[in-house]
């Protein structure tokens, strides 16, 4: 037994009549409200069960509601999955279509870089026959001119020799004139 009680039992057997009674009785409860001021709004065992009952209840909704969401995101997460299966399908495709479209146009400009080389090479070996048809046309022209100075420097020879030779006649026939004219 507690000294509160024990206090209270006192006062109430030493209490001459029930109207002392009933103020010892008063004065227990206000120290009792004194010392536990929470001692009012302390739950009672129908108050726990109730509020044990509602938390369950609330409980097993929450339950429910986290298995709907966790059904709604399962959902969400399988449709989701789907669409980027179907993208990376379309992207697959994409990319297959661009590999297949570049292989064309490489292909394209191969065949205009091999038509392109064909003329150059066409283009050079013109420019090559025209400078050896050049080259043979200038060695020629290079023969002829050698022939025509060696002609020219055996004609230049001749006529030297000859002028010389007129020379030397010129000068016998003065000289056989001055020796035949002084006697």
């Amino acid at each position: 037994m507690s000294v509160v009680a024990l206090h209270l039992y006192e006062k109430l057997n030493d209490a001459p009549d029930d109207k002392a009674r009933s103020k010892a009785i008063v004065e227990a409860f206000s120290e009792l409200e004194e010392r536990y001021p929470d001692l009012k709004e302390t739950a009672t065992k129908r108050d726990l069960s109730e509020t044990e009952l509602r938390l369950q209840k609330e409980i097993q909704a929450t339950k429910l509601e986290i298995k709907t969401v966790e059904a709604n995101l399962q959902k969400e997460i399988e449709a989701t999955r789907l669409e980027i299966k179907t993208v990376e399908a379309n992207l697959q495709l994409e990319i297959k279509a661009v590999e297949a479209n570049l292989q064309l146009e490489i292909k394209a400009v191969e065949a205009n870089l091999q038509l392109e080389i064909k003329a150059v090479e066409a283009n050079l070996q013109k420019g090559i026959e025209a400078t050896r048809l050049e080259i043979e046309k200038n060695r020629v022209e290079m023969k002829q001119m050698e022939t025509n100075f060696a002609q020219t420097v055996h004609k230049q020879t001749l006529w030297i020799i000859g002028a010389i030779g007129s020379i030397i006649m010129s000068i016998r026939l003065l000289e056989w004139f001055l020796t035949h004219l002084s006697h």
